[in-house]
């Protein structure tokens, strides 16, 4: 009786304790003692103790009893080894429905949905009719594989057994539907349950949640809590505040945060870790911070939260220092690397990325194909296209994303033909391309000007692959025209689209507009944006520099002044670069680091070289009007060659040195790195906010087939 109730009720090691207490006594337990002890095993996962428990009972004659075989089959199961479960079923010679049942429990909990179906086959075949407690056993295994047809089967059986009134069953059936979509079919078996508990409150929102029906959640949240007056559960709150954080609805989000603290469930991990979840999507990165530091109890899926959340709003370096502090006490899953990944991928960290690969080779996860895809994503933008094909070509497995990804990557290290080829490899393999397939092809095609191959791909889309072409599409082909001078063209393309043209479709032709100097027509696209609200600083930037090219000055200034007077601020340039796991930041004019007088010394040397061999400071990307002399200081020191300079300090000159841009490299960088790779005899990377540009021996792999957005 004491190890029963140490074994339903904790702690569950005092249920243990007791057993080996009453063995050294020389009392020997039966049939009844060893379904409790080993309920206890189960709770703890402590297969070690429970084989060895199961040594006693065979010790005894009593393993082959239908109750301690039945626990025995549970402890195995619950604890991971379902080989052992099996052969203890196996063995037995007489099973009834509860040895079933656990058996069948044992699959569904390893979401091992063919064997669990093989097993009811089998369950009847020998003449036992499955009750509730199967079914229920069986539905969260069928709604996760999204096995509709099999648990509508299921639902049947139990109206016809006249067992679904059950709120046990209700709820085992409500979230079956859910997690197939069928949230319609949801809803009405839940309004049939008479005595609702929380549980089933609790699935029925969480279903609305999975079915990304938010609104309906929330409002069901209030009926619950307002007009039925229950309380929620941790479990409730998270799957509330995953629908505030859907819907950006920060005010709820708060209030269901301060419940939380008054109701002392902000201790609860789960709901603390939706909370995180919350305020990062919100945009609140403080507050995820702030919350995930006073958390007291953290779990993995706390610190994928916070990193995730960090990545997303462009804290990738904090997210690389959280992940530090991870590593001194929690383990990362695959989770947690397919958070950290983009960070390395957005700073161009390859040291860390490297490592970050070498740990998820180490803990087997890439065997998981989103981590490869992430792998490969992160390579591609540290600079090392050859790798990244190299892990894409080794993946036992591919998705469409890692097709997609691979040839985002060529796309973006202007290397066109091997998009290409790889596109029609994907064609080749039996996967059809999707709609985010051709915005690679396109943007492929755009960065290195294949204008007859974007025209053919676009075109293709719709007649040979029946998928509808969106805006970023669109966005594409208009970027594509208009980069290659056809102005005319792609305002006749625009004004032909399917639906109205928006901000970013006009900024790509007045982008070109900037590049070709054709301030007519920029003016006409400059109107056009402001009346739609030109959604940030680049447009301004763009007329500005346009004016500014031919000299406009007063209008140049103009635009300055509206762009001020609306409210918006130019994002500063930045530029990084990263050292032997360090990463360094620069912004245009920087004088704070602490080799800022090395590097001044150095890009004056550099200055005075290329001058020799013919260099020109292009002043024409300089916004006041001032001094030639003056504009060729400012040039001079712009974010992207102060990190040059640095990286030829102190990197290898046998190394190629890669800078990473937050915005796209103005006219007078690229003209000035050419020189500065014939002048040092070593190979330069610039990944601006476009694509990547390789610099070597004077020549920059772009073909300077690109346009400027922003000048720093």
């Amino acid at each position: 009786m004491m190890i029963r109730a140490y074994a339903w009720n904790g702690p569950f090691q005092q249920a243990i304790d007791l057993y080996h207490r009453m063995l050294q006594k020389g009392v020997k337990p039966n049939n009844f003692t060893f379904p409790f002890v080993l309920k206890a095993c189960s709770a703890m996962q402590e297969i070690q103790g429970g084989i060895e428990i199961h040594e006693h009972a065979k010790k005894l004659g009593l393993d082959m009893d239908v109750y301690v075989s039945t626990a025995l089959i549970d402890m195995y199961a619950k604890c991971g080894d379902l080989v052992k479960a099996q052969k203890v079923f196996n063995s037995m010679s007489y099973r009834d429905i509860v040895a079933w049942n656990a058996m069948i429990a044992g699959f569904s909990l390893h979401m091992l949905n063919h064997e669990i179906i093989q097993l009811l086959v089998q369950m009847q075949q020998a003449g036992i009719a499955p009750n509730s407690s199967t079914i229920v056993s069986v539905l969260p295994t069928v709604g996760q594989v999204n096995a509709l047809r099999e648990g509508k089967a299921m639902h049947g059986y139990l109206v016809r057994k006249m067992l679904s009134d059950n709120v046990v069953v209700g709820t085992g059936l409500l979230d079956m539907y859910a997690k197939c979509h069928q949230v319609t079919y949801a809803r009405k078996i839940f309004n049939m349950i008479n005595q609702k508990n929380d549980i089933c409150w609790s699935a029925m929102i969480g279903g609305y949640v999975i079915c990304d029906s938010m609104r309906d959640a929330l409002d069901l949240y209030d009926e619950m809590v307002c007009i039925y007056k229950l309380n929620p559960t941790p479990v409730t709150l998270a799957s509330i505040l995953r629908a505030c954080a859907a819907l950006t609805d920060l005010n709820k989000g708060k209030n269901l945060h301060c419940y939380m603290i008054k109701s002392g469930l902000d201790l609860d991990t789960t709901a603390g870790n939706s909370v995180i979840s919350m305020y990062a999507k919100c945009g609140i990165v403080e507050d995820a911070i702030g919350y995930f530091n006073e958390m007291i109890s953290k779990d993995t899926i706390s610190y994928s939260a916070i990193i995730s959340g960090c990545v997303q709003n462009g804290y990738a370096d904090k997210a690389l220092l959280i992940f530090r502090q991870m590593l001194s006490g929690t383990d990362p899953d695959v989770a947690t690397m397919i958070g950290l990944l983009p960070a390395c991928s957005h700073l161009a960290a390859l040291q860390h990325g490297a490592c970050c690969h070498g740990y998820s080779v180490v803990r087997g996860f890439t065997k998981e194909t989103s981590i490869s895809n992430a792998i490969i994503d992160m390579y591609s933008k540290c600079g090392k296209i050859h790798i990244s094909r190299d892990i894409f070509d080794r993946m036992h497995k591919r998705d469409i994303v890692s097709w997609n990804t691979m040839i985002i990557g060529y796309g973006i290290h202007g290397l066109c033909k091997e998009a290409l080829s790889l596109f029609h490899e994907l064609q080749a393999s039996g996967l059809k391309p999707d709609d985010v397939t051709f915005i690679a092809v396109l943007s492929a095609c755009n960065h290195s000007g294949f204008v007859t191959e974007g025209k053919y791909w676009f075109n293709a889309m719709n007649q040979d692959f029946n998928i509808k072409p969106r805006v970023a599409h669109y966005i594409c082909m208009v970027d594509l025209l208009a980069r290659a001078g056809n102005l005319d063209e792609t305002y006749r393309f625009i004004q032909r689209m399917p639906f109205e043209p928006d901000v970013r479709v006009w900024s790509a032709l007045l982008a070109a507009c900037r590049t070709h100097t054709n301030i007519e027509m920029g003016e006409l696209v400059s109107k056009k944006i402001q009346l739609l609200g030109p959604e940030g600083t680049g447009n301004f930037v763009l007329m500005s520099n346009m004016y500014s090219s031919v000299g406009r000055w007063d209008d140049a200034a103009n635009i300055r002044t509206i762009q001020k007077h609306q409210g918006y601020k130019k994002s500063p340039g930045c530029s990084w670069v990263e050292i032997s796991g360090v990463i360094h930041g620069f912004i245009g004019g920087d004088q704070s680091h602490p080799q800022s007088a090395s590097i001044n010394n150095k890009l004056q040397e550099l200055l005075v070289e290329m001058k020799k061999l013919g260099y020109r400071a292009d002043s024409n990307f300089v916004l006041h009007d001032v001094e030639e002399e003056e504009k060729e200081q400012i040039l001079l020191y712009h974010s992207e060659k102060i990190a040059i300079a640095f990286g030829i300090l102190n990197i290898n000159p046998t190394n190629p040195i890669l800078v990473t841009k937050n915005l796209r490299i103005c006219v007078d960088c690229h003209t000035a790195i050419k020189f500065m790779t014939l002048i040092t005899k070593r190979e330069i990377i610039v990944r601006d906010a476009s694509r990547f540009h390789h610099f070597t021996n004077g020549i920059c792999n772009c073909r300077d087939f690109w346009s400027i957005e922003n000048v720093v």
